[in-house]
Formats: structure tokens, sequence, C-alpha cells
């Protein structure tokens, strides 16, 4: 050791460089030892292969490594373990045959990276080069690069499934697009609880979707072979509180997808949509809510900006809506985003429009290729009072479930009211009881309602309308 310090003081690193190299070449004459090299990056952009290797070793370290590396970082939950530079592992997993795995790292002055966070091109520097060496016998070359590899990659894909916490993105406010820094969107860790065992509906509806989503994502190969991007539109419409948002969560907690929320609002243009676009990742869920909503601000910004323009006054006032270089986000940016050659950006897409009023929302929105699976959110019934029940009050039968049924039948209640009335109750027969109370009232508020509009409709009796 204190040899080897003192050479490493007085002997500069290019010759020690090159005196490995020719010491390497000479025993490499006498060995049946190939080396492969996976470097961390290849030229200035991240090697996947590399990044998969890292998952996969440090699933396999063993009570004889002296020395590893743990993490975790803020918004994860879980403990990543990795190799330490210059420790060796051994793998003997795969195929019956040894391989050795060695972490190095060496430094690389006046090199460079691809910039994480910058979507056009821009570069950093790097001060050292990480990379992995595999050691194995020649006669296995073929088997290590065509099955040991690939298998590397698989189970990392599964690895990092499994240690994967789930994601909600929203539009970061401060963002400036003209600004490679600073990141679009920023995230909090999903923990929703909702899953489709707890979700308020029929139970035929639940696995048609479930099984929808499941042929979604093993298809690759097939939306690949007809020349589709692999996205899928979802449309859920119905009134509120009728758990359109429970859906979704329970859709990204099936799939292990994080979600993006996308206020559409909140854009100045088309090309601010389609950057959100690019810097959402694959294998997620692109949520806009109120999908009526946002274009009906638009097009009423619009209206009152040309308005004014019209009068001579000032447009601005009201916001980009005048503006043709700032005019928001238009149907035809919409309808790019959902079936254009931008939405073919990133594979494992799931798109979700949710909107109160479907009646509302151009048809041209609506087709297929863009919403594939239109979801009518209903009010409660039966199946989902008691999903309910069990959920809330950890019942599956009672006496007093007839009784409510029958009201839910005669009355439109959402899942949302039906739950917040049994919270108000731990004992189930209390709870129950305050459910039929709650019905029977909002049947009484219905019938002096639907008493009132009878007696207006009989008055205006007599009067004609004309059709211009």
């Amino acid at each position: 050791m204190v040899v080897r310090s003192v050479a490493e003081d007085l002997i500069p690193d290019e010759f020690q460089h090159a005196l490995f190299v020719r010491l390497r070449q000479f025993l490499s004459t006498f060995s049946n030892q190939l080396t492969l090299i996976i470097d961390e990056y290849e030229g200035l952009y991240p090697n996947h292969l590399f990044q998969a290797a890292e998952t996969y070793l440090g699933t396999i370290i063993t009570p004889d490594t002296k020395r590893f590396r743990a993490s975790k970082p803020e918004k994860e939950n879980q403990i990543k373990v990795s190799m330490e530079k210059d420790e060796e592992l051994t793998d003997s997993s795969f195929g019956g045959f040894r391989i050795r795995w060695r972490f190095s790292c060496k430094k690389t002055p006046g090199s460079y990276i691809a910039h994480p966070d910058d979507y056009y091109g821009g570069s950093i520097p790097k001060s050292e080069a990480r990379f992995f060496e595999l050691f194995f016998h020649k006669k296995m070359k073929d088997k290590v690069i065509n099955e040991y590899l690939p298998y590397i990659l698989e189970k990392s894909k599964i690895l990092k499934d499994e240690q994967r916490t789930l994601k909600l993105w929203t539009l970061n406010n401060d963002w400036d697009v003209e600004d490679p820094s600073e990141k679009p969107w920023q995230s909090v860790n999903l923990d929703h609880p909702s899953t489709f065992d707890t979700l308020a509906m029929e139970l035929d509806a639940k696995k048609t979707i479930m099984a929808d989503l499941q042929r979604f994502v093993k298809r690759k190969e097939f939306y690949r072979r007809v020349g589709k991007a692999w996205k899928r539109g979802y449309l859920l419409y119905g009134p509120p509180g009728t758990g359109k948002s429970s859906l979704i969560a329970a859709m990204a907690n099936y799939l292990n997808f994080d979600v993006y929320d996308l206020e559409l609002t909140a854009l100045a243009s088309n090309s601010e949509l389609r950057n959100l676009l690019i810097s959402t990742a694959s294998q997620s869920i692109l949520v806009v809510e109120d999908i009526d909503c946002c274009i009906e601000l638009q097009d009423r910004i619009k209206a009152a900006a040309k308005k004014a323009a019209a009068k001579g006054r000032d447009p601005f006032q009201y916001g980009y809506g005048y503006d043709p270089g700032f005019g928001g986000v238009t149907l035809s940016g919409l309808l790019n985003f959902t079936d254009g050659l931008w939405s073919s950006c990133g594979d494992e897409r799931i798109i979700i429009f949710t909107t109160n009023h479907k009646e509302k929302l151009d048809p041209a929105l609506l087709r297929p290729g863009r919403m594939d699976v239109h979801i009518h959110m209903s009010y409660c019934t039966p199946c989902g009072f008691k999903m309910l029940a069990q959920n809330y009050l950890g019942i599956s039968e009672h006496r007093l479930f007839m009784e409510i049924e029958q009201l839910m039948v005669m009355k439109k209640v959402t899942p949302a009211e039906v739950g917040e009335q049994l919270l108000k109750e731990e004992e189930a027969e209390n709870a129950l009881r305050g459910l039929i109370e709650f019905l029977e009232e909002k049947k009484e508020i219905e019938e002096v309602k639907d008493g009132e509009l009878e007696q207006k409709e009989s008055g205006s009796e007599g009067e004609t309308e004309i059709e211009t």
C-alpha cells in the first residue's frame, strides 16, 4: 500500500495509464478472460445499461462484500443499495456460469454530459467517469451479450417497478420556458389509498376497466406493428362526487404509474403544452380535469379581448386571449396533443379527461384515437353502496340494506354523499339510520322542487314560442 501510494504521487497519471494498458495487453495474451466495459454515459447521454446494472447489482450484494453504498432520496420510500468504487461482486445466478463485476471511477477533466433539466441540448462539465467492468471466459462472449445483458435490463425494470414511489406531478408556477435550468413539473408522493377493491362501482365495470388497462400495457409490439403511438385515452364523465378522481388514483395504483395533473388554463400557448408533453415520463397518466371548463374559459378570454380591441380598449387586460402568439391552448392544439405527432413522444402513456358535461365537448375530441374509452361515472348504485358500507363500516350485510337500496333507486345520490353520511357514526346501526334520514330528507326536498316546477309549467300554458 505504501509503495502504491508513493507511485501514485510521483508517477504522472498519463504514464500510469499507458503503463497499465501495456501491461494489460501483455497479460491478456496468456489469459482466456474477456473484459466488457459499461460506461455511465454514451457520449453526452446516460447509458441505460449502466443504470440497469447499478439497480441489479444492488440486489446481489453478499456478506463477502466489504464496502457498499446506501442512500434514500428525500421523496422516495425505499433505501437504495449500490456498489462502492473499486469493489467487486461475483454473479453466478444466471445460467450457472460466473461473471465478476468491478465498479471503477477515473478522473476526466474537461469532459461534459447532457444537462438533465435542459430540453434544448445543453451540457454541464463532469469531473469523473464511472463504469462497470465485467470479467468472464471468452467462450461465454455471445451468451453474455445476447442473453445475460438483456436479462439484466429486464430484471432491473421489474426491480424499479417494485421499488417505485408513485408521484403526483403538477405545473411549477415559477417555470420559465426560456430558462432551461427551470423544471416545468414539481412533485409530491402520491399516497392516495384508492384501489379497484375499494371503488364504489359496479363489479362488471371495474373488471372491464382493469382488463382494458392490462391489455394496453401488454401490447407494446402490437402498437408498433399497426403504426400507432403507445397511448390510450379515457374520458370520465358524470356529476360531481361520483368518484372520477378516485378512479384515476385507482388506475395509477393498479398500473404503478405516476400522475401528471395538467392545468390548461395556466398555459399561455400551444407551444407550452408541447414543451410540457415532452417533459413527462413514460409509464404515466396525464390528467386534465374539467376539460369543458378549460376550453370555455379560453373562449371567454379571447372573446372579451377581441371585443375590447374592437372598441379601442387594451385587450391585454383580459389576459393573453387576444395576442396570436399567446392565445392560450386552442382546440386545435388540444387535438394535436391527444392524437397528433407530438402525442407519440413517450411510451405507455394514458391520457384522461374528466368532465361533468360530456355534451359540451367538441365531437372531434371524443372520437376513438383521442378518447378511446368513455366511462360514465353514475350516481350510487346498490352495488356501490355495499362496497362503501364494507369500506366505512366493515359490514357486508345488514337488515337496513334493503330499505336504503330502495331509497337509492327512487332518488339520486352520489358516492361522495353516501360516504359523508357513513363517516358521521362509528356504530353501523346508527350510521345506516343516519343515511336513511338523509335519503328521506333528500326525497322530500326534490319532491318540493318538482312541484314548484310543475306550477311554473302550468302557468306558462298558452304562450307561443317562435323560432327565427
